[in-house]
């Protein structure tokens, strides 16, 4: 018992679903070439991208290689709640990735040997987004009090000194803030009740600023078996960087709420939740594939690559501006009750073992002039797993996390598309279509399940499809090479500024996230 009691506050505030969620995702980036037919590569290989996609297609290469590739994406997010719409717009620059590879030719059964380093960047996590609910039916006071309930046998606060609720006791950090800034007061020793009561109207306002990326560099060897099977094999270590700031307000008439001299009555409430984090680390992967051309004119590729294994480090901090106004006493000088609470810095470490990824592909080369190729992809983030790390530094199983993947996500099937034609022996031009379905469960997209958080940030954001459509041309002359493309990406998402629960609907928001990314490649085959 000693053992599990000690355990609850790194079980309170370590990750959550949709955390190690996000962290998981990946864009399509890679050469302009790569981008500009839809990353239907598992089968084609040749090109830089396919250290970080099939290893195999490093054996297609028949001579060394050195290229980057730089990416200008303008992105704007739209977001609307009912008939209001509000839309931001952001432009970032990337070098989406520089490599090279080297080849070694060879008379006998195998043909060519090469090996090759490259950087990649696998996905950007640079979004703002903000969202307007005109009148909203609950408050995030309510829901913070609903849970808040349970902590029985715990006092907010004590009479003993230096006592530190964040640091001293197994309360929720969120219910301890909420409390702090009067969102929440008790109505007995272990029960709490929210801001909303009848008669209780009000506005919701959410912006989230996001920022970072997941980085890899990879190092591939593979062959080529007769001009008929290559093969590869890759591994790759991961550089993952996530930041975000969420603010969350509510305006509030005809509210329950406190007064300075500690009465409960109704008044005006506001309050804002802005919540900053930091998720940094390291992670490895390890990939395999397989290249087949039983004839000149088709092939057929088969990758698989493991789990990223990461090992993370996050800290993370809320505040809570709050502004209280009884009615019924104008010239009291302490009304209206207002002021700024903070919780303590809150650092911890875990582990997360990113979703194994499975493809296979089909490529038609037809005559000198054309190019198709197909690929399917299966990423399987409802089979990510976390763990924790206890106060003697073992990590542990986070099982109530790992459950919550289970339950909130599932698979994702992406198809991707491509075609080039040469339009003479210099100029090719190019076309591709990408497709990822969602990987959030449909009860969740709806709002029929309650989503639990961690820290104290109560929002999150479930994607749903993402389609991309892409064009290119590409210009080779000798050794050299120039590669353009232009992407157009469209993802959609629900954002929530907190779980719906019981019959409780909470504000959200529909998002429409568009990137046209122009993308450049220059290198030297030699």
């Amino acid at each position: 018992m000693t053992a599990v009691v000690a355990a609850l506050p790194a079980i309170l505030m370590a990750q959550s679903a949709p955390d190690v969620y996000t962290l998981s995702q990946t864009d399509l980036r890679g050469t302009a070439r790569f981008m500009s037919m839809g990353g239907a590569f598992t089968a084609l290989g040749g090109d830089l991208s396919t250290l970080t996609q099939n290893p195999a297609g490093i054996g297609v290469y028949r001579r060394s290689e050195i290229g980057a590739t730089l990416d200008i994406s303008p992105r704007k997010i739209t977001t609307q709640t009912g008939s209001d719409k509000i839309g931001m717009s952001k432009t970032k620059a990337y070098c989406n990735n520089f490599g090279y590879v080297g080849t070694a030719r060879f008379d006998g059964v195998m043909r060519t040997f090469s090996w090759g380093a490259s950087y990649n960047r696998l996905a950007s996590f640079d979004r703002n987004y903000r969202a307007y609910n005109a009148r909203t039916d609950v408050s995030l006071s309510d829901y913070v009090a609903s849970y808040t309930n349970a902590n029985e046998g715990d006092m907010m606060f004590n009479n003993e000194s230096h006592y530190n609720p964040y640091l001293d006791s197994d309360i929720d950090w969120l219910s301890i803030l909420s409390y702090s800034s009067y969102m929440i007061n008790p109505t007995s020793a272990t029960t709490y009740r929210g801001l909303s009561q009848n008669g209780t109207i009000g506005d919701a306002l959410s912006e989230v600023r996001e920022s970072g990326y997941v980085d890899e560099y990879a190092i591939d060897f593979g062959g080529n078996i007769a001009n008929t099977v290559m093969w590869g094999i890759g591994f790759g270590i991961t550089d993952l960087s996530f930041n975000q700031t969420a603010a969350y307000s509510e305006s509030m008439e005809n509210a329950y709420i406190a007064t300075s001299d500690g009465t409960m009555t109704t008044g005006n409430a506001g309050f804002e939740l802005t919540n900053y984090r930091n998720i940094n680390g390291t992670g490895f992967n390890l990939k395999v594939g397989v290249i087949v051309k039983p004839i000149n004119e088709f092939r057929i590729g088969l990758a698989v690559h493991t789990p990223t294994w990461y090992s993370l480090s996050n800290t993370a901090m809320a505040k809570v501006g709050y502004s209280y106004f009884n009615p019924d006493a104008p010239t009291d000088r302490n009304n209206p009750l207002q002021g700024e609470e903070e919780t303590d810095n809150l650092y911890y470490n875990f582990h997360m073992n990113a979703p194994w990824k499975f493809m296979v592909g089909a490529a038609a080369v037809i005559g000198n002039t054309a190019i198709v190729s197909l690929d399917y992809e299966r990423q399987a983030y409802n089979d990510i797993k976390t763990s924790y790390q206890n106060e003697w530094g073992d990590y542990v199983s986070d099982d109530a996390v790992n459950d919550d993947v289970k339950a909130y996500y599932k698979g994702s099937n992406i198809l991707r598309m491509g075609l080039e034609y040469r339009l003479t022996s210099n100029f090719s031009l190019r076309a591709g279509y990408n497709y990822a379905s969602t990987s959030t469960k449909q009860e969740v997209l709806n709002g029929d399940v309650e989503v639990f958080t961690a820290g104290m940030n109560p929002s999150f954001t479930s994607n749903k499809s993402t389609n991309a459509i892409s064009l290119g041309l590409g210009y080779h002359y000798k050794s050299f090479y120039i590669d353009g493309a232009y992407v157009y990406r469209n993802r959609k998402s629900v954002y929530q500024a907190f779980t719906n629960y019981n019959e409780y609907k909470a504000p959200r928001a529909d998002l429409s996230e568009t990137t046209n990314s122009i993308v450049l490649s220059v290198g030297v085959r030699f």
